[in-house]
């Protein structure tokens, strides 16, 4: 086993030195599986996502140029409007830059559309996989741009805090009288056994950054609950590559290849889209066909109990499975679904085979049972799934 790994290390190693990147090939290495030594996976996944091309090369300055695009993006969006320039408590303040100033296209305005998204933002990545406590760690590259004009910043958690304390210091009592009431912004934040200290960012803050980027970048999309599922095993390859070249940019290198992945996935996030012939309902009732192709008795048993994928297959399919198994086995599974190159889509692949491999009890069960089980999938060697899935993508296509 350890020569076939050790074997496995040096085709990637061969292959990533090459000075042109035989993509094809590189794709079929990593459906197999991306070895976990330092920086390969991290490296595949940028190849795999477009962020780098094939040419070698070129490698340094697309990766320089790209960086610097992302810093220029921080100082538009979050360090000028996080500025004195912006404060409530200044002398000069005219009607056009008011707060109270009733244009929709004010700069006050946009302010407040931006801290209704920012606090959706930074409830669901503060949560994001609690099991691991990777992502409330703190990060050992906070952001530099942040860091050296502190002094006039509000970063994004402090700007969420101040807005939450805005927010609870007017009340009103049971009589309808109005109160205010002071607060004191805490100088810790406590995130289970963790404290950051002033100056310190944990990880889930800087998914928290990339996330508010994207949405000011995509207007039309914004964010969308679930967008933090998706970037969440990105950022954590991508940050604990042990390969300081890697990690120190984990957070631009991230950004652009979340961006390019939510350009092929970006339709389930579009509710409008839902319809389409590529939007999510198209994908759920193709799923559903693979099953009836598999496995006709247990499609017939779904119809029978009024089963809709609806109830399981969204989630499945949306968040790529990031709520089913545990990390590691996302990442494994990713491996896969980022490389893949074949029809039928490999993720519809992988999901009728959780179906399938869980035949029996579904055949079985009633409808509240299997429910249960697909909205709570059991545990599973996922390289068993996983060659359970080629078998049904060879069966459908």
């Amino acid at each position: 086993m350890a020569t076939s790994y050790v074997g496995r290390v040096s085709s990637f190693d061969e292959i990533l030195k090459s000075p042109k990147i035989d993509y094809h090939e590189l794709s079929k290495m990593c459906f197999s599986g991306v070895p976990d030594s330092a920086g390969i996976r991290s490296l595949c996944w940028k190849i795999l996502l477009g962020y780098l091309p094939p040419v070698t090369a070129e490698w340094p300055d697309i990766l320089a140029k790209k960086r610097m695009l992302y810093t220029e993006f921080l100082q538009e969006m979050i360090i000028q409007p996080g500025s004195k320039k912006y404060s409530t408590n200044r002398t000069d303040v005219t009607m056009e830059d008011h707060p109270l100033n009733p244009n929709p296209d004010s700069q006050w305005s946009q302010y407040f559309k931006d801290n209704e998204v920012l606090l959706q933002i930074d409830k669901d990545t503060r949560r994001l996989q609690p099991d691991i406590g990777f992502f409330q760690q703190a990060t050992e590259f906070p952001c530099k741009e942040l860091v050296d004009v502190n002094t006039s910043l509000e970063t994004l958690r402090k700007r969420v805090e101040h807005t939450m304390l805005q927010s609870v210091a007017v009340a009103k009592s049971r009589s309808g009288i109005t109160n205010m009431s002071g607060g004191k912004k805490p100088k810790k934040m406590e995130f289970g056994h963790d404290t950051l200290e002033e100056g310190q960012e944990a990880h889930w803050e800087v998914l928290e950054r990339i996330l508010f980027i994207y949405a000011k970048l995509n207007p039309g999309q914004s964010y969308v609950q679930g967008m933090n599922e998706i970037i969440g095993p990105l950022y954590y390859v991508f940050a604990s590559a042990k390969d300081p070249a890697s990690t120190e940019h984990a957070e631009a290198d991230t950004f652009f290849c979340f961006t390019n992945l939510m350009s092929k996935m970006r339709d389930n996030f579009i509710k409008t889209l839902d319809d389409s012939p590529t939007g999510i309902n198209a994908k759920m009732q193709q799923l559903m066909q693979m099953v009836k192709k598999c496995a006709p008795k247990l499609w017939l048993r779904f119809q029978q109990q009024d089963l809709k994928p609806q109830f399981f297959g969204f989630r499945w399919l949306t968040l790529w499975l990031t709520q089913e198994f545990p990390l590691p086995d996302v990442i494994r599974l990713w491996d896969s679904l980022l490389s893949d190159e074949g029809n039928p889509e490999f993720l519809l692949c992988v999901c009728c085979a959780m179906i399938l491999s869980q035949k029996d009890t579904l055949i079985e069960g009633d409808f509240a049972t299997n429910i249960k089980l697909l909205q709570n999938y059991p545990a599973i060697d996922v390289h068993q799934l996983l060659k359970k899935a080629i078998e049904v993508r060879e069966h459908c296509s």
